[in-house]
């Protein structure tokens, strides 16, 4: 068995976990002699065309969603309100209750269901904006002890506000699509000017995002205990850093050219209501955060996250496992902070958790880390070596819960690093 096939078989056991009869995420993709993507759920390793599902009576009358689900964007879908969106999952719930997502015969018994690897997949929302947190205690704390050693790790402000950024929307892209290496100013060691190249310090952000169920009115902030009423669902995140463009660019602003070169994001949104049995408590949270931030109940999740490093002509290679469950800051307090000033929020909006990183060695959510800014480097299992990425290297992010007889996962976070472009 040759390296694609065992990717495919590895991808395929990957989507028959995380597709259980619990999760049914949304998602768009073309199906086969098509060319607009259109609305999609996932159940095992088969893609749901939830249009011809519908119009099978299998998703109840709602006229509404017969205007929907064959649009290329699950905007409009998802600002019916998470109420339909669950009625559409009960429906699949009820009408494959008795079915095994492995079994090779499901797309012969239901014409609506498509091999995976016949669709491709494509962005689920149009992202009107971005924004990017940094919201992992111990990531802050990795980075402040490396750029400011002997010092205090954590800036003052970060233990009283989920510090974040407004990121680049257009640059958002779907796992699968390739990454290319990026060029910008950087500043070599004991250098007196900067240089124009491709970055070296190519990274990794491990993320988990929100994606915005409702508009609010510029002037009106939503408030903590309400958050939660406005996110539709969640996918996994990787804000790919050039950490050496970033490092030159980003005083006094922040970053800026390290960053907006790529986003990638899973392609299935799974709903707040698939996760609800994952829900956990965050880290305590001191000293009190202020008022308009006081948040009660298990407000993050445990969800198993984890990074796979692919080197050309390789199998994939686990390098890291974080959880969701070490973030500083939940959901609820990033959303309640990003408005309070008024600012308004429009369906589609991600907004993304920071890097991940777990209090453990080998739970870190960026090579950065994982590397100690590249002095100790990752032993593959081919034997070469990893400081940050090279050229034709993957990574897969991959997240999965499991709670009693209850499961589900996100499937594949994927990109692959393309050589930069030969500029003038």
């Amino acid at each position: 068995m040759d390296i694609s096939e065992k990717r495919f078989l590895w991808q395929k056991a990957i989507c028959e976990a995380d597709f259980t009869l619990h999760n049914f995420p949304f998602g768009c993709g073309v199906l086969p002699n098509e060319t607009a993507p259109r609305a999609l759920s996932a159940f095992g390793y088969y893609a749901l065309d939830l249009e011809q599902a519908y119009r099978l009576g299998l998703l109840g009358q709602d006229e509404k969603l017969e205007k929907v689900l064959g649009q290329p964007y699950l905007n409009n879908f998802i600002a019916l309100g998470r109420s339909v969106a669950e009625n559409v999952r009960d429906a699949l719930q009820q009408n494959l209750s008795l079915e095994n997502p492995s079994d090779p015969e499901l797309s012969r018994k239901y014409p609506w269901m498509i091999p995976m690897d016949q669709v491709r997949m494509t962005l689920p929302v149009r992202v009107p904006n971005y924004t990017d947190f940094y919201s992992s205690l111990e990531h802050a704390t990795n980075l402040g002890r490396m750029f400011r050693p002997g010092g205090e790790p954590l800036l003052p402000n970060w233990r009283h506000m989920p510090i974040g950024y407004h990121g680049r929307a257009s640059s958002i892209v779907v796992s699968g699509t390739p990454i290319r290496r990026p060029w910008g100013q950087v500043m070599p060691e004991g250098a007196e000017k900067p240089v124009f190249s491709p970055t070296r310090l190519l990274d990794i952000e491990l993320e988990f995002a929100f994606v915005v169920g409702q508009d609010t009115i510029l002037g009106n902030p939503v408030p903590v205990d309400e958050a939660w009423d406005y996110i539709f669902g969640f996918v996994l995140f990787n804000d790919w850093s050039a950490r050496d463009i970033q490092k030159w660019e980003y005083q006094p602003l922040g970053p800026f050219l390290g960053k907006n070169f790529g986003s990638t994001i899973s392609p299935w949104i799974v709903t707040a209501g698939a996760l609800e049995p994952f829900r956990t408590e965050g880290p305590t949270q001191e000293p009190e955060v202020l008022p308009y931030l006081r948040t009660q109940g298990p407000l993050n999740y445990d969800i198993e996250l984890n990074v796979y490093l692919e080197a050309p002509n390789a199998e994939p290679a686990l390098i890291s496992v974080s959880n969701t469950r070490y973030l500083y800051w939940n959901a609820a307090q990033q959303l309640a902070h990003h408005t309070v000033n008024g600012c308004n929020i429009q369906v589609g909006d991600i907004y993304a958790s920071g890097t991940i990183s777990a209090p453990y060695r080998g739970g870190e959510g960026s090579l950065i880390e994982l590397t100690q800014k590249g002095t100790a480097p990752i032993t593959l299992p081919d034997g070469s070596l990893r400081r940050f990425l090279e050229d034709g290297d993957t990574i897969h992010f991959r997240g999965y819960a499991s709670r009693g007889d209850v499961s589900l996962g996100f499937g594949l976070c994927s990109g692959q690093i393309l050589q930069p472009l030969q500029l003038r």
